[in-house]
C-alpha cells in the first residue's frame, strides 16, 4: 500500500486519485476549491482545502512522508511554483502534469521526477485502439516503451510462454494475464494462454509493433 497525495482535483486529477484509491493505495487529495474537494472526499483517503502555491500551507500537509505527490494542477504558472516547492522541500518523487513540450521542460528543470502528458496520452491510446483489432489499451511509458494490454489471438491460444519466447524474439515481457475476473501477475514460462485472456506485456514500441503484425 503506498501513500499518495494529488494536488489539484480537477478532472485529470479525480481520475488518478480515484484510480490509485481503487488499487488500495492511501490517497491524499488537496484543492483550493471547496467544491471539488468536497467531490473528492468520496473516492480518497482524505480532501483538504489548500492553496497549494502557499508554501506553508503546503508544508503544513507533511508531503515529505509521502511516496509520490502528483501535480495535476491545470494552471501553468501555478503548476511550476507548487513543482518547485514539492521539490525544494524534499518531496520523494513528483509527477508533473503538462500542457504542452515547453511546459514538460521547464518542469523537468525545476526538477519534476516524471512529467506526464494526459491529453497526448489519451490520443496515443485511443489512435491505437481504433486502429488494432488486439490491442485493448496502451500506457506510453517513454518515447521508446510502452506497456500494452493484448487480446489473446489464435497464434497465441493454447501456447504457453515459453513456446511462444517473447522475450527472445521480440524482447517483449509478459507481465501479467488476465482472464476473466482473475489476474495473474507473475505468469511463469509454463502457463498457457487460452482463448479470451488479455496479455499484459511491456516492451519497445517498434517491437510490439512488430508483434501486433504479426498476429493479426
Amino acid at each position: 500500500m503506498g501513500e499518495y497525495a494529488v494536488i489539484g482535483l480537477g478532472r485529470f486529477g479525480q481520475a488518478v486519485a480515484g484510480s490509485l484509491y481503487s488499487l488500495g493505495h492511501n490517497v491524499l487529495g488537496i484543492d483550493k476549491d471547496e467544491h471539488d474537494v468536497s467531490i473528492a472526499s468520496g473516492f480518497t483517503t482524505k480532501a483538504v482545502q489548500c492553496d497549494a502555491t502557499d508554501e506553508q500551507s503546503l508544508k503544513s500537509l507533511g508531503l515529505r512522508n509521502f511516496d509520490v505527490v502528483i501535480v495535476a494542477i491545470g494552471d501553468l504558472q501555478a503548476s511550476i511554483l507548487v513543482t518547485l516547492i514539492l521539490k525544494e522541500m524534499g518531496v520523494r518523487e513528483v509527477v508533473a502534469k503538462a500542457s504542452n513540450e515547453s511546459h514538460g521542460k521547464v518542469l523537468f528543470k525545476i526538477g519534476a521526477d516524471r512529467v506526464v502528458y494526459p491529453e497526448r496520452e489519451m490520443g496515443v491510446r485511443v489512435a491505437h485502439n481504433l486502429s488494432s483489432i488486439n490491442i485493448l489499451d496502451m500506457i506510453e511509458l517513454s518515447p521508446e516503451y510502452s506497456i500494452v494490454e493484448l487480446t489473446a489471438s489464435k497464434p497465441f491460444i493454447g501456447k504457453s510462454l515459453q513456446e511462444l519466447d517473447l522475450r527472445n524474439k521480440y524482447q517483449i515481457n509478459v507481465i501479467a494475464i488476465r482472464r476473466g475476473k482473475e489476474i495473474n501477475l507473475t505468469p511463469n514460462r509454463n502457463d498457457r494462454i487460452k482463448e479470451g485472456d488479455t496479455v499484459v506485456m511491456v516492451g519497445k514500441n517498434e517491437k510490439l509493433r512488430d508483434l501486433e503484425a504479426a498476429t493479426s
